[in-house]
C-alpha cells in the first residue's frame, strides 16, 4: 500500500528558475507530491519516501489527497457492465421429468461470467481492475440450492440419464402446484474483482442474478 501527500515548496525557487516553465510566480505555485511505499521482506520491514512526478506548477494548491484508487476501481468495475448468468440450461420451454437428472449451465461472455477487465485514469493515477465469476448458486424453486464452481457442462444426447458431472439437479416434485405451474429458477453469480494501481490495491465482491421458470411434470420426455 502507499501513501501520498503534496505539498508547497518553501521557499518557492526563484522567478528565473527553469521549474517555472516561462510562467509568473505571481500565476502560482510550485508544488511537489511525494508517496510512501511499505518496502518490505523476509526479516525486514520499512517505508521508502520517493517523489511522484517531481516539481509542478498549479495556479492553485492540488488536492492534497490526489485521485483515490479505491473510487478508480468502483469507476473501472461500473464500466465492466457486470450482469448475472447467460443461462443456457434448465430451458424454460419444454417439460423436464420428475426423477431424471437436469444438467445445468451457463454459456459464458466476457459480461456474464469474465475474466473481464477494465481501466480508470484520473490526475495520473491508473487503475486496473479484473473480474471473474468464483461460483454460481442456484436457488431451484423446490427448496434445494446447488453450488457449482464452474459454467457447468452441456449436455449431449450421447450423455444418456446420468447426472451432470459438475453441475446438476434432479427434480422429486411436478412443478404443476407451482404458480404458473414451473419452478422459479435463480442463478446468482458471485463475481470476484481484483485492483491495482496508484500504489495500492484491493478486491471487490459483488453478485448478478438471473432468473428462469422451469416446469416439470410426471413420467414426460425431457425437454432440453
Amino acid at each position: 500500500m502507499g501513501e501520498c501527500t503534496t505539498r508547497k515548496l518553501d521557499p518557492q525557487p526563484p522567478a528565473s528558475s527553469p521549474v517555472w516553465g516561462g510562467r509568473s510566480p505571481s500565476e502560482g505555485a510550485i508544488y511537489i507530491r511525494t508517496c510512501e511505499m511499505v518496502r518490505g521482506g523476509p526479516g525486514a520491514a520499512g517505508r521508502v519516501a520517493f517523489p511522484a512526478g517531481g516539481p509542478f506548477f498549479a495556479g492553485e494548491a492540488p488536492d492534497d489527497e490526489g485521485p483515490d484508487p479505491a473510487v478508480l476501481a468502483q469507476r473501472a468495475i461500473d464500466s465492466m457492465l457486470l450482469a448475472g448468468p447467460a443461462i443456457a440450461s434448465p430451458k424454460t420451454e419444454g417439460t423436464y421429468t420428475v426423477g431424471m437428472p437436469m444438467w445445468m449451465w451457463v454459456t459464458p461472455s466476457a459480461t456474464t461470467y469474465g475474466p473481464n477487465t477494465a481501466t480508470a485514469s484520473a490526475g495520473g493515477v491508473t487503475v486496473t481492475a479484473t473480474a471473474r465469476v468464483s461460483r454460481i448458486v442456484w436457488d431451484m424453486g423446490d427448496g434445494r440450492r446447488v453450488t457449482c464452481t464452474g459454467p457447468g457442462t452441456p449436455y449431449r444426447a450421447s450423455y444418456g440419464k446420468q447426472p451432470s458431472p459438475t453441475c446438476g439437479h434432479t427434480y422429486r416434485a411436478s412443478s404443476a402446484s407451482q404458480a404458473g405451474g414451473t419452478y422459479p429458477v435463480t442463478a446468482t453469480a458471485t463475481w470476484e474483482i481484483e485492483w491495482s494501481g496508484g500504489d495500492q490495491a484491493g478486491e471487490v465482491t459483488t453478485t448478478r442474478t438471473s432468473e428462469a421458470a422451469v416446469s416439470v411434470g410426471e413420467g414426460q420426455a425431457v425437454g432440453r
